[in-house]
């Protein structure tokens, strides 16, 4: 079961970022609805007469082909609105983002229902008004009427698209779907660190799996192993979430206690069966992809060819949310039990790990700019302050961020006056600390 959940997993990830399926599946939908239609008849006496459609073959006709024509008009319009909105997200802000505009439902559900008009209406062009090669009086007029519901259903879903569009395209509304998605990670797919910590060490005769192919690691599920019916064996995995393997590279050592014989056997059947390797990172358990895509926002905002320090303390902002998220977090690597003797050992980021990734590159790029700097020291006072009980690791990681940022800034600023602000947070943040 749970091998079939994860294949269910991956099935899910892999259509969520692909555009052409709820279009394609609206399409079959349409036309079993005009067919389930074409087959219903309203009776001139019937109550419900006033509902059809009141015209004409000949005007059925024309009204199918009107539709037909301006639908596939609006599915080009929207087609290159789509085209236009990737291309600025991808250039101005960051290419990694564009798998989230792939994945945004609405974009799919609004040309889903522009291709079901047309397939619709188009399919009803070989029914209405003709009759087995020959002109015919009679039509459904029912399906007609279908179809003048569905270019109502595209005219609210054109107005919506547009508002749509201009909405998400706004850097507001980009960070905060970024990092809305990067807490849901956190909250439900982020693995338990140091689930048990009595692990072995790795001995001499351990066997090595390598990686069938070359990619990003996108999942692990430690629990695997146990479900695929390995026990007694102990996995060690040599890479992480997010990593880049090459195909043939170690991924994996297995061993059993005291076995120096040991077989692989079906060992790289079952390290398989727990690992996921893609051509792309992706969101799942790979909270620091998250963060980067934050990161890139701010790098490319503070770039000589933006010079854009606002968007980049915006992207602080959004930020110290996420790292106040994990905060409050076991991390570190994940040490599962396989059965009874078994153990599974996953790497995974610590948190002076994530704290680095989001501050490394903004430290750096932004050190010309106090603006940054205490934008920067602000968030790390917003996560100290979600510090629980002792995490003297982490406020050391903190602490250690710290002082990177005011070397930097003093470093980067031209006019020592302009370090006021930076010198008064940073003291601020040490007395927290202390």
């Amino acid at each position: 079961m749970k091998g079939t959940g994860r294949r269910g997993e991956a099935w899910r990830e892999s259509v969520g970022g692909v555009m052409w399926v709820l279009p394609v599946t609206a399409m079959v939908l349409a036309l079993l609805a005009g067919a389930g239609l074409s087959q219903v008849n309203v009776p001139e006496s019937s109550r419900y007469h006033w509902v059809v459609f009141q015209g004409t073959s000949d005007d059925a006709r024309a009204l199918l082909i009107g539709i037909s024509a301006t639908i596939i008009t609006v599915i080009a319009l929207i087609l290159g609105l789509t085209v236009v909105a990737l291309q600025l997200s991808s250039t101005q802000y960051s290419p990694r983002i564009v798998r989230n505009f792939l994945r945004d439902r609405p974009n799919q559900i609004v040309l889903s229902v522009f291709v079901a008009t047309f397939t619709y209406s188009a399919a009803g062009l070989y029914t209405v008004g003709v009759s087995e090669g020959d002109r015919s009086d009679t039509f459904p007029r029912a399906a007609v009427s279908g179809a003048i519901a569905l270019l109502f259903l595209s005219l609210v879903a054109l107005v919506y698209e547009v508002h749509h569009i201009s909405h998400s395209m706004q850097i507001d509304e980009i960070m905060r779907r970024i990092s809305l998605n990067t807490a849901t990670i956190i909250n439900s797919e982020l693995p338990v660190g140091q689930i048990d910590s009595a692990a072995p060490a790795v001995p001499p005769w351990a066997a090595t799996i390598t990686a069938p192919h070359s990619g990003y690691i996108q999942t692990i599920h430690p629990d695997a192993a146990g479900n695929l019916g390995h026990t007694a064996t102990h996995i060690q995995f040599l890479a992480a979430v997010g990593t880049h393997v090459v195909r043939g590279s170690p991924l994996a050592r297995v061993w059993r206690d005291g076995d120096r014989e040991y077989s692989i056997g079906n060992s790289a059947g079952v390290v398989s069966g727990c690992v996921r390797i893609g051509h792309e990172r992706t969101l799942q358990q790979d909270v620091a992809f998250g963060i980067r895509q934050l990161v890139d926002i701010a790098a490319k905002a503070l770039s000589p060819a933006v010079n854009d320090p606002y968007t980049a303390v915006q992207v602080i902002d959004q930020l110290a949310t996420v790292l106040a998220n994990l905060a409050t977090r076991s991390l570190g690597p994940v040490v599962a039990r396989l059965g009874a003797d078994g153990y599974v050992t996953v790497p995974a980021r610590d948190f002076g790990e994530y704290l680095d990734v989001a501050c490394g590159q903004i430290r750096r790029y932004g050190a010309r700019e106090p603006a940054v700097a205490v934008a920067l020291i602000r968030a790390l006072t917003a996560v100290t302050h979600c510090l629980h009980g002792e995490a003297t690791g982490r406020r050391t990681a903190i602490d250690r961020q710290l002082t990177l940022i005011v070397d930097d800034a003093e470093r980067g600023t031209p006019q020592p006056e302009d370090l006021t602000p930076v010198r008064w947070e940073a003291a601020h943040l040490w007395s927290l600390l202390s």
